[in-house]
């Protein structure tokens, strides 16, 4: 017989997701055609990258659980294509023309960068949620996330190519505000399955290598210019080189023994994509990009290193994968090194003249919007008639998916038995 619980997921969850698809459907039969003075083939191998980026490099990052792994990999996969269906929408109302949003190449990257930001905060609430709350945090995410893009690149005319600000910055600190409203008493004491193991680990890691490999596309796929996107991937190239070196030997140097963090290698290593960002496109020299890159892995170790356990013990934010540490801290670093970019340098895009009024308006408002957004979901999401999953069934993928039954131990016999046990027969 099946439990509340069961019926709950089977009922709410299938009704949302069907519903929310069929309107989506209509949206699209409304409003979206094709482009057809589409020229942006160019953009498709820079789309591929960002594509793998988001489907595999984002979902198999959170696969350190050591019982999570199906939900990090597949609710990952069911917010991006949701989220990029809902993010051509909510972007393409934007930049209607004649009433109808035109797609092409450069609007599925946008696309793609618009699950980005539920993605980083689904990192924060990991565990904790279930895929009805998940889904409706997605569309409510992405929403806020077209309107603070909108105001931030065209009505402060600010410049965030590699979106430091709007994506990263505003997908972590709206994760860490719903965390906050989201928070479990009963989760403050460590939960027994909020653990990696080996292979776990493992898997992690992969995501990690694919997000390193192709991040230079994702800072660069927007820019306005050939020349503008060879330069972001050259500044994104080194950033990320600098950052992983300063991340290795600040793990060592952090740790009793002296010994490197999985966990540290697996995120903070990414840090410098994040904080070169917002300037990738400006000429600030090679110099400034591997400098950008080592100051996001200091900031990224130490964060994890001492501030995660502290955000969580004095200010109750419970934040599962510590994106404020990959891209809430970086993502204001790209932000302060866009303000003093465009202090130093006069930089001019398209007619329009980036000033650092205007990216430290970009900055502040970024945040002050994700917090309150994030606050506002967080406080819809614990509407009682949702429902979620008890504490002593978080970080389970048991809860909501079918998994297949523990191997049992291997069974050693006489003639079957492994290396170690041949090795002490002979001691």
């Amino acid at each position: 017989m099946p439990s509340a619980l069961d019926t709950n997921m089977r009922f709410k969850f299938s009704i949302l997701a069907l519903l929310l698809e069929v309107i989506i459907i209509v949206l699209f039969g409304i409003f979206v055609e094709y482009d057809t003075s589409d020229v942006s083939q160019i953009l498709y191998p820079f789309f591929q990258d960002v594509h793998v980026m988001i489907f595999v490099g984002f979902g198999f990052l959170m696969t350190f659980l050591k019982k999570y792994g199906f939900s990090s990999v597949g609710i990952n996969m069911l917010i991006a294509a949701f989220g990029l269906q809902w993010g051509t929408l909510m972007q393409g109302f934007w930049h209607m023309e004649r009433g109808k949003i035109h797609v092409d190449i450069k609007s599925m990257i946008n696309a793609d960068f618009s699950t980005a930001t539920a993605l980083i905060s689904f990192g924060a609430v990991l565990g904790k949620t279930s895929p009805v709350q998940m889904l409706i945090l997605t569309i409510l995410e992405i929403t806020i996330f077209a309107c603070n893009e909108h105001l931030v690149t065209k009505t402060l005319q600010a410049t965030d190519v590699g979106a430091s600000m709007t994506i990263h910055a505003f997908g972590a600190y709206f994760g860490l505000a719903v965390t906050l409203v989201l928070y479990r008493p009963g989760l403050k004491n460590k939960h027994e399955n909020e653990e990696s193991t080996y292979h776990s680990d493992i898997f992690a890691m992969i995501g990690t290598l694919f997000l390193w490999l192709f991040w230079p596309s994702f800072n660069s796929a927007i820019a306005s210019e050939a020349i503008y996107q060879t330069t972001a991937i050259v500044n994104t190239y080194y950033s990320l080189a600098a950052c992983t070196v300063v991340t290795f030997a600040l793990s060592s140097l952090v740790d009793p023994r002296g010994k490197f963090s999985m966990v540290l290698i697996q995120n903070a290593t990414l840090a410098g994509g994040v904080a070169v960002g917002t300037c990738a496109d400006l000429s600030i020299h090679p110099f400034a990009a591997v400098c950008i890159g080592s100051i996001a892995g200091i900031i990224s170790v130490l964060g994890y290193h001492f501030l995660t356990p502290l955000l969580a013990s004095k200010l109750n934010i419970q934040d599962t994968c510590g994106v404020h540490n990959l891209h809430g801290l970086p993502g204001i670093l790209g932000g302060i090194a866009g303000i003093v970019v465009t202090a130093i340098k006069e930089e001019v895009r398209q007619g329009v003249r980036f000033t650092p009024g205007m990216q430290a308006a970009a900055l502040g408002s970024t945040i002050a919007i994700a917090l309150a957004g994030g606050a506002l979901t967080g406080g819809i999401l614990k509407l009682p008639f949702l429902g979620q999953a008890p504490d002593q069934n978080c970080f389970d993928d048991s809860v909501y998916w079918e998994v297949p039954e523990e191997e049992k131990p291997h069974e050693i016999h006489p003639n079957n038995y492994d290396e170690h046990s041949r090795f002490e027969a002979t001691m």
